[in-house]
């Protein structure tokens, strides 16, 4: 028999917690990129734009977004029109 202490649970804990949100990230990822929607990363890298050109593209309300456990994820259709508009 071996005894498991409160340490030996804790870790578990957390093992377990670790696990279930990266396979909730990588669900959301796959859900998010199939209805158009990208993360902040793909859209600056897709755009050669600064990070700060982003977020004045989301505050000033050009473009929509959604904040999901920190990320930001972007209507891909909204920054199609804002450039179709530009054009």
């Amino acid at each position: 028999m071996e005894i498991i202490s409160k340490q030996d649970l804790e870790l578990f804990r957390i093992r377990i917690l670790s696990d279930i949100g990266k396979m909730l990230e990588a669900n959301l990822n796959h859900s998010t990129n199939d209805f158009g929607w990208l993360r902040s990363k793909a859209i600056r890298k897709m755009m050669n734009i600064s990070p700060a050109t982003l977020q004045n593209l989301r505050v000033t309300g050009k473009i929509r977004f959604k904040k999901v456990q920190g990320s930001y994820y972007y209507s891909k259709d909204d920054l199609q029109k804002l450039f179709e508009d530009e054009n």
